[in-house]
């Protein structure tokens, strides 16, 4: 099969996020300019450079109540924010968290979720992620859209890295059992639960 996406496609459902995956979680915190703390996941997320580490989410759409979602209102006010992540313990309180809030309610209370005071950043964290990632904002870049659609990505350097003790075996991160969950296609996720080593030829 083959297809051209500008023209359409020939599934019911559009499969472009179901054919890359799986997609780690950016479960984003900010705060607004008011000091309502926000927390959002983003699936269109990833490490982008390690010298300085840097991350980018990308924030699809605007939000029932203006043009932008509060995350990238937050982002664009504050220049800060923290990425956090989700994990099968938490999975579904990081559902509830997707919601479309109100600017002034916060999601942190709505879903339940404990906050942990960040070290360099104003943003909070969650306090049950076994990562946390302080970043401070680098660039906004504007994506490419064939419809009204707003579509931007943003791109942070991380400043502050906080890794739960718990996961940390033999001076090495125990990324298995942080049970990080993924986004597949449709309403499907996965949860990291195996690994295997690959040693690259010199």
């Amino acid at each position: 099969m083959f297809y051209e996406p500008k023209k359409g496609n020939p599934f019911k459902i559009d499969p472009f996020k179901s054919l890359i995956f799986p997609r780690p979680i950016g479960w984003i915190s900010s705060i607004s300019k008011n000091g309502v703390a926000n927390l959002a996941p983003y699936s269109y997320f990833n490490a982008v450079a390690d010298e300085p580490p840097q991350v980018m989410f990308c924030s699809n759409g605007s939000s029932t109540y203006g043009k932008y979602k509060d995350t990238l209102s937050n982002i664009l006010f504050t220049n800060e924010f923290v990425v956090n992540f989700a994990t099968s313990a938490t999975k579904n309180k990081m559902n509830i968290s997707s919601g479309d809030f109100k600017p002034d309610e916060d999601e942190f209370i709505l879903s339940n979720l404990k906050k942990k005071k960040s070290k360099l950043v104003k943003p909070p964290s969650v306090k049950d992620s076994p990562v946390n990632l302080e970043c401070k904002l680098v660039k906004i870049i504007k994506l490419k859209t064939n419809s009204k659609k707003i579509s931007t990505m943003v791109i942070g350097e991380v400043i502050g890295i906080h890794i739960n003790n718990n996961f940390i075996k033999k001076n090495r991160v125990d990324s298995v059992s942080m049970r990080y969950i993924a986004r597949m296609g449709y309403s499907e996720y996965t949860t990291i639960a195996s690994k295997f080593s690959l040693k690259r030829k010199s």
